[in-house]
């Protein structure tokens, strides 16, 4: 992308569609079916016992990826903006779904955590999220709040408190095996506190509104799939995608 389309992309993001973003979120944000706070209650969603279930397996499959760690691609490899959080080679990332869109070759290689990932209603998201030692991503939030994330633990290194989310007030501890979901829209930041990586299967899933707010929230969530920044990442995926998985098949 040219210089000055992406400094004039990135105006009207920060200008109009962020604010517009943020309000919408915040208004239906109050209806949803499941509440607004910043941490919820998995027995609001059926689908984290299924994750916590097949924990085992889905780790096995990123421990097949985890010698590729270095070729693995950052997070503002594929999302360009993302360069305001993340700068270094330390947030590693791989994608089986973005926003709706399947990494199909990633895909094929877990097939398992694929298979439980589609029995999940409303599931748009879904990648590995390694952090190198010591990592720390620092406070952020996200603008809307048509979806909800969860994090199911799958590496979590060191003494219960080493690898930590701060969610608002809330410290998260990760546990391997379990899910934690929460609403990105409110602050929170990451620490790993260790010498060894983390990793856990980051979601992002539809949240639950009735009938009438659910056309909304997805006719909102369509716009953005079709906007050019999830365009862009898709594109930059799918070449990273087959330069992986080329060179997999010549070793």
């Amino acid at each position: 992308m040219k210089p000055i389309f992406y400094k004039i992309r990135e105006w009207l993001k920060f200008k109009i569609f962020r604010p517009v973003l943020l309000t919408t979120g915040k208004w239906i944000g109050n209806y949803s079916l499941v509440g607004d706070k910043p941490v919820f209650d998995n027995r609001q969603f059926e689908w984290t016992a299924l994750l916590e279930d097949n924990w085992l397996a889905i780790r096995s499959e990123v421990e097949a990826l985890l010698p590729y760690h270095p070729s693995l691609p950052n997070l503002q490899d594929i999302q360009q903006e993302q360069k305001i959080l993340n700068q270094d080679n330390n947030w590693k990332t791989f994608f089986l779904y973005g926003f709706g869109e399947k990494a199909g070759r990633n895909c094929e290689a877990c097939p398992v955590t694929t298979s439980i990932l589609e029995k999940i209603p409303g599931m748009m998201t879904a990648f590995f999220s390694v952090l190198s030692p010591y990592k720390h991503i620092p406070a952020h939030k996200g603008i809307f709040k048509g979806l909800i994330r969860s994090h199911l633990g799958l590496i979590i290194p060191g003494k219960p408190g080493d690898c930590v989310m701060r969610i608002e007030k809330e410290r998260i501890y990760w546990q391997e095996g379990k899910s934690v979901v929460f609403d990105d829209t409110y602050e929170h930041e990451v620490w790993n506190n260790t010498d060894k990586i983390r990793v856990v299967l980051l979601l992002d899933v539809i949240r639950p509104f009735d009938k009438r707010l659910a056309i909304i929230n997805n006719l909102i969530l369509k716009l953005i799939g079709n906007s050019s920044y999830v365009k862009e990442a898709k594109k930059n995926h799918e070449a990273w995608e087959k330069r992986f998985h080329d060179q997999r098949s010549l070793v």
